[in-house]
């Protein structure tokens, strides 16, 4: 099967849109079929096909974005439409589609190909936090409708981005979740000598990984940064890192972390925390889970459907400071507890491989394949 992933996001972006995007098309390649990634070229690259992946890479021409300049913002030309001709395309997949997805979903119409469509970035919610507006919202909400009505089927990552998705008029909506590395995020990576450099004085490690940018809302991570007998390490870069390390001085920031490295770090932690109120899904609690770690989130969006409050963490209101730290202490206060979650949150993920939940994605591939071949369109 021939697969173009059409992406607002992939590496060297490191974000849960970008990694999805490399699993699913290592997913592809393994299983004998033929992804192609169509993706913003990133700052200072040669316009020239990326040949560093095991499968072919488009790069189209993209600007910063303004405010957070390490995120590109594709501008897709007419080369779009060319490229899935080239490739010989038989099912095209839109990764978040916002903007280059846009014109995906346009190319993909013209050329009368099926279209799968994966909601994973909440944009209206973002259009919030950034300021824009009632008007920002809806015109967000207005353009995600255009794209995802236009597709075969959208595929939500969680039943709270499902539920939202029908609430503002988008039809045609199936689950669709993440995997986790369970062999990569193993309890066993614990390191006692980083732990010795992380809290020197035994402190109880609670740990945040993301991006550092205003959606995060790091900044409620303040009260947990000043209890006693807790050392808070945040691991991520991103705009709103200078005001949070401000905020936060007793924090330990570690920068951006990846593969081996940051397995060691999660399993290295006592419990995890996380602060977003606008997760879609929450890849890095899945990774905390499968590390063997408690997790307190907001209970909002993705983390109801990852987090069961009480056995695998704590769920807290959105946006409330004290709750999550709380939370944390709770949890700094009892290591029978924290263990007993750890374990619970471990065995949880287990079953949530990637392979599986490629497996999946591709049974939604050829559903989109068999009703398009139904009505006589040829694919």
């Amino acid at each position: 099967m021939k697969v173009a992933v059409i992406t607002e996001s992939f590496p060297p972006d490191v974000n849960g849109v970008a990694h999805c995007v490399v699993r699913m098309a290592e997913h592809l390649a393994r299983g004998g079929h033929e992804p192609l990634v169509i993706a913003p070229r990133p700052a200072g690259s040669l316009p020239r096909p990326d040949r560093a992946a095991p499968y072919p890479v488009v790069r189209v021409p993209s600007l910063p974005m303004p405010g957070y300049p390490r995120f590109r913002i594709a501008v897709a030309g007419p080369g779009l439409r060319a490229a899935l001709a080239r490739h010989g395309t038989e099912v095209v997949h839109l990764a978040s589609p916002f903007v280059l997805g846009a014109s995906g979903a346009g190319a993909a119409g013209r050329l009368r190909l099926p279209v799968v469509a994966v909601y994973q970035t909440d944009v209206a919610g973002y259009a919030r936090v950034y300021r824009l507006g009632a008007a920002g919202t809806a015109a967000a909400w207005r353009r995600l409708r255009r794209i995802h009505n236009a597709a075969d089927r959208t595929l939500a990552p969680s039943t709270a981005a499902a539920a939202d998705l029908h609430a503002h008029g988008i039809a045609r909506v199936w689950l669709w979740g993440r995997g986790v590395d369970a062999a990569r995020f193993d309890p066993a990576r614990r390191s006692e000598r980083l732990r010795a450099e992380l809290a020197p004085g035994g402190e109880v490690l609670a740990g945040y990984v993301g991006r550092l940018a205003p959606e995060k809302r790091v900044d409620l991570l303040g009260q947990v940064a000043t209890l006693p007998g807790v050392r808070l390490v945040i691991v991520g870069s991103g705009p709103a890192g200078a005001a949070a390390r401000r905020v936060m001085p007793a924090a330990i920031f570690l920068g951006q972390r990846q593969g081996d490295q940051l397995a060691r770090i999660y399993a290295s932690l006592d419990l995890f925390v996380h602060c977003g109120p606008h997760e879609t899904f929450g890849q890095t609690l899945q990774e905390a889970a499968a590390s063997g770690l408690p997790v307190v989130a907001p209970a909002a969006g993705g983390p109801l459907d990852l987090v069961s409050h009480g056995v695998t963490g704590f769920l807290v209101p959105p946006g409330d400071a004290a709750a999550l730290a709380g939370a944390v202490a709770k949890l700094a206060a009892d290591p029978g507890l924290r263990a007993a979650q750890g374990r619970a949150a471990r065995q949880r993920v287990l079953c949530r491989s990637w392979t599986s939940l490629g497996d999946e994605l591709i049974g939604h591939y050829e559903a989109v394949l068999r009703t398009a071949s139904a009505v006589g369109v040829p694919a």
